[in-house]
């Protein structure tokens, strides 16, 4: 790694002088991908590469869980077969799912999870040294395993622990603010990044700091502040707009998760918080008046009710097909109902569910038979949910202990958008079509409709993936600044200039609503409009019609910020005005992915449901109210749909799913082509 300064010209002619920071491969982020691509790197031998991370340790690895937080891989125990192919066809089968990405992750799920066993992380194994693992939601076997809540935790603190030991360096306070590219014969590469350093925000540079980089790994996670109902850490911006920006290709944009958890203290309410069966009411919107158990209106008997409760924990996130037969769905359907009417959801855990007139009181005895088969097999039959919980998993507790939270007060609630199964495109390899560009995590758009707790696996996956073909085929050095220089000077200068006028309209006064007709836009208000227009049309009750508006108000929202910029009161305001700008780049992909998926025919599936009066499906709502909904249009799973930004418009193109592969590799062959490096070079064939 190498620093030096650097000079551009700035459009009126002035010079503008910044440092720039060379380096093999920079990985911005600092979550578990992006540490472990990091880690895998250095024992690969490659030991020019550094990190970039606006506020390390803020996001999701290290601020995320449930009761227990789920690691995916293959089933390693017992004499259960299992087999790498199989594992493929469980991530394959749920559609929009690349056969050689889900073989790949199959293959590589065992290393990955010996490693981070290997550096510390604490998964349980038995006398044996067995890894005893559980069956998660859509998952045929029990490949399941989880440290308790802290799973991501766990394993970002272990990274991180390897990433410092090994001495990589980490820019801590670094936002990038955008990726720099050249374009040449063979298509368009990225050369680095332009960060704004929060410390030097005071400078005529505002902060800016450019890195001139061979390769770039993204590990950025998912876009959770494009929802105002979300469980994601605050703050968590995803930076898909930055790649959409300079024409990555962004997939799957239509598969995300939405699952109940609780407000305050974002924590995702699965598994054995709902295994307990705790009451659920809904109050006004001052919390206190008007409490009502909503959950009446649904049901009519306490052990279909408590049932529909109970089956919350193993489906756990909003799921199309548990609609029908009142499936355990519709207690998300239920709790968002409540809200839509301007209410307030609670769970209480020191109660059990609480009966209608018409309902027997709840007893754990009357249950039907899989919740109380469960509870009675494991010991919790204690006299209250809160006693049920803390028998079976003391740790659920504990962490909201940790945070303040004492699980015997009510705990507010909501369905929220709680992870992104879609995200940027990438190859065998994890490369962008943006060549040098890898995508990793979260950010990386591999999975369609995915089992449990496949996403940590994925990201290990891929950092390893990543990591493998720039230590074999991409270890160049960074280009020589003076060649940075000529290439990204353009891309700086115009970077500053924009800035210099966001500051110019700040200083001039107040910035306008993002609803005004003219003027700059306010940040704040930019960030509120999107989160409340993809919470209201692009969670998990979706239609044709309001995701048109949407869309179109999106568009909108981003060319006015084209065209007239934010008001930026501070240089320290300006990485903000940034994030709202890819935010509405952002959501706008999104929206054009939804729509363009519901116009070719697609119905409700994964996590979301297709409102429409002409479906074929109905549920019963409250009171017995009737719903229409399109049923799932089960070819759709056989294609992705991959969205660009053409510097004018966003582009949808229907890409076939590759399929499973057939792997007859032979070994001499193989081993052949191994010594000869060719293995790294077929790219997706």
């Amino acid at each position: 790694m190498r620093r030096d300064t650097i000079t551009v010209s700035l459009p009126d002619g002035r010079p503008l002088s910044l440092p720039v920071v060379s380096v093999g491969t920079l990985i911005i982020g600092a979550g578990a991908a992006a540490l472990k691509c990091a880690q895998a790197l250095h024992d690969l031998g490659v030991r020019d590469a550094a990190v970039v991370v606006d506020r390390l340790g803020a996001g999701t690895s290290n601020n995320s869980g449930s009761d227990k937080q789920t690691y995916y891989k293959i089933g390693i125990f017992g004499d259960e077969p299992d087999s790498p192919m199989d594992f493929a066809r469980t991530l394959f089968q749920g559609g929009m799912m690349h056969g050689d990405i889900a073989y790949v992750e199959a293959l590589l799920s065992a290393p990955a999870f010996f490693d981070l066993c290997r550096i510390g992380v604490p998964f349980p194994f038995n006398r044996y040294g067995a890894y005893v693992g559980y069956k998660t939601d859509h998952d045929p076997k029990q490949r399941a395993t989880s440290t308790g809540p802290k799973t991501s935790i766990h394993m970002f603190r272990r990274l991180l622990h390897e990433v410092r030991r090994n001495e990589t360096p980490v820019f801590d306070g670094h936002e990038v603010v955008r990726l720099l590219v050249s374009d040449g014969p063979e298509g368009r590469r990225v050369i680095g990044a332009l960060c704004l350093d929060a410390s030097e925000s005071f400078r005529e540079t505002c902060g800016l700091v450019a890195f001139n980089a061979e390769n770039v790994v993204m590990g950025t996670g998912g876009p959770g502040e494009m929802y105002r109902i979300s469980v994601w850490p605050p703050g968590q911006i995803g930076s898909h707009g930055l790649a959409l920006e300079i024409g990555a290709a962004g997939q799957n944009l239509t598969e995300l998760q939405f699952g109940l958890a609780s407000r305050g203290f974002r924590w995702n309410l699965s598994g054995t918080y709902q295994q307990v069966i705790p009451d659920y009411f809904s109050t006004a919107a001052d919390g206190v008046s008007d409490r009502r158990s909503f959950l009446h209106g649904y049901y009519s008997a306490m052990p279909e009710m408590a049932e529909g409760i109970f089956l919350k924990g193993y489906q756990w996130p909003f799921h199309a097909a548990r609609l029908q037969d009142r499936g355990s769905s519709l207690i998300d359907i239920a709790v968002h109902g409540e809200i839509a009417e301007g209410r307030r959801v609670f769970v209480d855990f020191t109660r059990n569910p609480t009966p209608s007139a018409s309902m027997k009181p709840f007893r754990i005895t009357d249950l039907p038979d899989e919740p109380r088969r469960y509870l009675e097999r494991s010991g919790a039959v204690q006299e209250t949910p809160y006693e049920r919980l803390r028998h079976m998993n003391p740790q659920s507790i504990e962490i909201f202990a940790e945070h303040g939270v004492d699980l015997r007060e009510p705990l507010e609630t909501a369905v929220c958008a709680q992870h992104c199964n879609g995200g940027l495109m990438g190859g065998l390899w994890w490369e962008s079509n943006i060549r040098h560009l890898f995508p990793v995590g979260e950010l990386a758009g591999t999975h369609g409709v995915r089992p449990g707790g496949s996403a940590l696996n994925s990201g290990q996956v891929g950092a390893i993936r990543a990591a493998q073909y720039i230590a074999n085929v991409y270890r160049d050095p960074p280009m020589a600044v003076e060649a940075f220089v000529r290439q990204a000077a353009d891309q700086i200068a115009a970077q500053h200039a924009e800035y210099t006028r966001w500051l110019e309209a700040g200083g001039a006064g107040e910035g306008s609503a993002s609803g005004a007709e003219d003027g700059p836009l306010e940040p704040g208000r930019v960030r509120r409009e999107i989160q409340e227009r993809m919470s209201r049309e692009g969670a998990f009750i979706r239609s044709l019609d309001g995701s048109r508006k949407a869309l179109e108000e999106a568009r909108t929202l981003y060319r006015r910020i084209l065209d007239r910029g934010f008001a930026c009161s501070s240089p320290r305001s300006l990485a903000r005005a940034t994030e709202d700008k890819m935010l509405a780049l952002t959501s706008a992909a999104f929206l054009q992915a939804l729509v363009s998926y519901i116009e070719r025919g697609g119905g409700s599936r994964g996590g979301f449901m297709i409102l429409d009066e002409a479906g074929s499906l109905v549920f019963t709502g409250r009171d017995g109210g009737r719903v229409r909904y399109r049923a799932e249009n089960v070819d759709m799973r056989g294609e992705i749909l991959e969205v660009r930004w053409g510097g004018q418009e966003l582009r949808v193109e229907a890409v076939p799913v590759r399929p499973l592969p057939e792997d007859e590799s032979w070994f001499e062959t193989e081993w052949s082509r191994w010594r000869a490096g060719l293995v790294f070079r077929e790219g997706d064939a």
